[in-house]
């Protein structure tokens, strides 16, 4: 079920289901409090294309308040296409640290 719908910077409606949010906070506890931030990264952060599967790409945003050693999060949101209708969703998110990274 799609817990979060939002768009991207080039209008791509993107979303987040239930499964995947838990399975984010399951694999990544250090995001549990940090959904809002997540959303933020997907509106406004980054793009960066996956160089080996080109229908993934990962939006990186930086903040300032995150877990203690990281300064990013990373969402990776799989782009595709079902029944002609398009299908953009939250793959996973983590928190990361970037070296002089700006966002």
């Amino acid at each position: 079920m799609k817990l979060i719908k939002t768009y991207d910077k080039r209008r791509n409606l993107i979303y987040l289901t239930n499964e995947r949010w838990c399975h984010i906070i399951e694999t990544h506890p250090e995001m549990e409090s940090f959904k809002k931030e997540l959303i933020e990264t997907i509106k406004n952060g980054r793009r960066k294309q996956d160089p080996y599967d080109q229908t993934k790409y990962k939006y990186y945003k930086q903040f300032h308040h995150l877990e203690k050693g990281f300064n990013h999060i990373i969402a990776v949101v799989k782009f595709k296409t079902m029944k002609g209708k398009k299908n953009n969703f939250v793959l996973t998110a983590y928190q990361v640290f970037i070296y002089g990274g700006q966002s």
